[in-house]
């Protein structure tokens, strides 16, 4: 009998936890609560009631800049969709939530680190704009190192594209709720993932724009603890609320309920 894969040791309490008792408690420590990294499939399976629609899923990169680093980024693009089965690091969606439909974006960490280039601005703006003319609520739940620097001003421009769309959302008075997950860094959270009429953290998520470990090199100085936690952003009034990922669904009905009706 195999038993690879079917423990693992929590990064919060350093206990050891069946991988099926894992699961069964959102992907969370039944222990210590510590929340795991989830992927953008398993996050929309958590939030949407049943089945749930695809959208612009056969967007793809086009290299802008011929880019090598390492290697060519055509060569790691098609190394990532094969390894995540994703076209590009975020999944639009469209389903039941609480029985009320809604648009979720999720980005999917796994893809060169759920950074953001012209697919993904593209795909949020898509949402958007879709959101706007059916009058659907959107939900973007983050989970991204930032600007994609293999696709350069590129990737750059997408802040400004999906402020923009977002103001038009606003316009339409159309509700749009913003998910932290950890990480939530660099253009993502200078751009959408703080834009939101409600901006949400996970517990224990790292959100801010530059590292803890640069701000420190930079400043010199210690920073205090916990910086750039969503606890500590939200006693500084960074963020909106706190929520668990077992009450999170049912937090953003709620929300969407005082928004809409």
């Amino acid at each position: 009998m195999r038993t690879e894969g079917l423990w693992l040791k929590c990064d919060g309490c350093r206990q050891i936890i069946w991988r099926k008792n894992l699961e069964e408690n959102y992907h969370c420590c039944p222990r210590c609560g510590f929340h795991f990294k989830i992927d953008a499939r398993t996050r929309l399976n958590l939030l949407f009631d049943g089945p749930w629609e695809e959208f612009d899923r056969d967007l793809v990169s086009t290299d802008p800049l011929g880019f090598v680093d390492s290697k060519p980024y055509q060569l790691r693009l098609r190394e990532m969709q094969k390894a995540t089965q994703l076209k590009d690091a975020l999944i639009s969606a469209g389903g039941l939530l609480e029985g009320r439909y809604v648009h979720i974006c999720a980005l999917e960490l796994k893809f060169i680190g759920g950074s953001m280039g012209a697919v993904m601005g593209e795909k949020i703006t898509r949402a958007i704009e879709r959101c706007i003319e059916k009058r659907v609520p959107l939900i973007i739940v983050s989970a991204s190192g930032g600007a994609r620097m293999q696709e350069g001003a590129v990737s750059l421009m997408q802040l400004a594209k999906i402020s923009a769309a977002l103001m038009r959302l606003d316009e339409a008075r159309v509700p749009f709720l913003s998910v932290l997950t950890d990480p939530t860094t660099g253009g993502v959270t200078a751009s959408f993932a703080m834009l939101g009429d409600l901006n949400i953290g996970e517990p224990g998520a790292l959100i801010g724009f530059a590292g803890p470990r640069v701000i420190e090199q930079t400043i010199r100085q210690k920073l205090p603890q916990g910086f750039q936690r969503s606890e500590f952003l939200l006693e500084h009034g960074f963020l909106d609320a706190v929520v668990k990922r077992s009450e999170l669904k049912a937090y953003l009905a709620r929300a969407l309920a005082l928004l809409c009706d």
